[in-house]
C-alpha cells in the first residue's frame, strides 16, 4: 500500500519572512498615520524620527491581528476536517502605499469534500476577522479626538464610512458639532481597512470567501450571482477610482478560473438550518462593514 503523502507540512521560513516584512511596512506607514493623528489635520507640527517607530505599532499590530485571525480562522478549520492548506501568507507593501499591506491569504491545497466542510472553512475566516476588529475599532475610537474640521481647500483623503463604523462613532461621541471632525486613532484606521477586507472577501463571487458560502448553500445559482457581482463591480468603477483594483483582481479570476466555483466531491449534501443561519450572519457582515465609496479625494 502506497505511503499517503504528508499533510499540513509547513515551510515556516517563508511564513516567518514574510510576516517580519509586513510588520516592517505596516510599522513605517503606521508611524506616518500616528504623526498625522497627533498634528490634528495639521494644526500641529509633527516630524517622526527613527526614535519613534514605536508609533507604528499602534497601526501595524492592530491590522496585522485583524488579518490573522480571518486567516488563522480559516486554517484553523480546515485543521478540524483535515483538509491540507498552509498556514497564513502575509503580504507586505512598502510606503508611499499607506495601508502597508495586501492581506493575507493561506492557500488549500485539495478539494473541500462537502458543502459543510466548504461553508464553514468559508465563514470561519469572515467571523474571526470580525470579531477581532470590533474591540480594536472601539477602544481605537475611544483613544480618538473630536477636532476642528479642516479647511474645505485642504488636499485630503475622505474614507467611506460603513454602517458598523458609523454605529460605534455615534456610540462613542453621539453627534458631532458642525465644523468639527473625527480625528482616527491609528487602530481605528487599521480597523477600517480590517472592515474594508471583511467586506471585500464576502463579495459573492468565485473564490471569495462570499463565493464559497454562496455556492455552499445555493449550488449552482452561484454562478450567475458571480457573474452579477462583477458586473455591478465594473458599475461601480465609474462612481468611485477605488473600486478599479478590485474589479480588475475579479476579472482577472473570472478570465483564468472561470464563472463557476469548483464542484466539492460530494455536491448533494443539505446544509441544515444552523449553518443557512450562519450564512444570513454572513451576509449581515456584509452589509456592516460595506461602504459603496471606499475611498474619495479632494484637489
Amino acid at each position: 500500500m502506497p505511503a499517503q503523502p504528508q499533510r499540513f507540512r509547513h515551510r515556516f521560513g517563508k511564513h516567518i519572512i514574510l510576516f517580519l516584512l509586513t510588520l516592517a511596512t505596516t510599522t513605517l506607514v503606521g508611524q506616518g498615520h500616528y504623526a498625522a493623528f497627533l498634528s490634528e489635520f495639521g494644526n500641529r507640527t509633527v516630524e517622526p524620527t527613527l526614535r519613534d517607530v514605536s508609533w507604528g505599532l499602534w497601526y501595524s499590530l492592530t491590522i496585522l491581528g485583524i488579518l490573522g485571525a480571518h486567516e488563522m480562522g480559516h486554517y484553523l478549520a480546515c485543521r478540524i476536517y483535515k483538509v491540507d492548506a498552509t498556514l497564513p501568507y502575509f503580504l507586505p507593501l512598502p510606503p508611499p502605499f499607506w495601508t502597508g499591506t495586501l492581506g493575507a491569504v493561506i492557500r488549500i491545497r485539495e478539494a473541500f469534500p462537502t458543502r459543510t466542510v466548504l461553508f464553514d472553512v468559508g465563514v470561519a475566516g469572515p467571523i474571526a476577522g470580525f470579531a477581532a476588529l470590533i474591540p480594536a475599532l472601539l477602544y481605537g475610537l475611544s483613544l480618538s479626538t473630536i477636532v476642528p474640521a479642516p479647511p474645505e481647500s485642504a488636499e485630503l483623503i475622505y474614507l467611506g464610512e460603513p454602517l458598523l463604523f458609523k454605529g460605534a462613532a455615534w456610540l462613542m461621541f453621539g453627534t458631532v458639532p458642525e465644523g468639527y471632525t473625527l480625528n482616527m486613532h491609528p487602530m481605528v484606521f487599521a480597523s477600517w481597512f480590517g472592515m474594508l477586507a471583511t467586506a471585500l472577501n464576502l463579495l459573492p463571487f468565485g473564490q471569495l470567501d462570499g463565493g464559497h458560502i454562496t455556492y455552499a448553500t445555493l449550488g449552482r445559482w452561484s454562478t450567475p450571482i458571480s457573474l452579477a457581482t462583477v458586473a455591478t463591480a465594473v458599475v461601480m468603477t465609474f462612481f468611485s477610482s477605488s473600486w478599479i483594483v478590485m474589479t480588475v483582481m475579479m476579472l482577472a479570476m473570472l478570465a483564468f478560473l472561470g464563472p463557476r466555483h469548483p464542484r466539492v466531491i460530494y455536491e448533494y449534501e443539505p446544509l441544515g438550518r444552523g449553518r443557512v443561519a450562519l450564512a444570513v450572519f454572513a451576509l449581515l457582515m456584509l452589509v456592516l462593514c460595506f461602504t459603496p465609496v471606499p475611498l474619495a479625494f479632494t484637489n
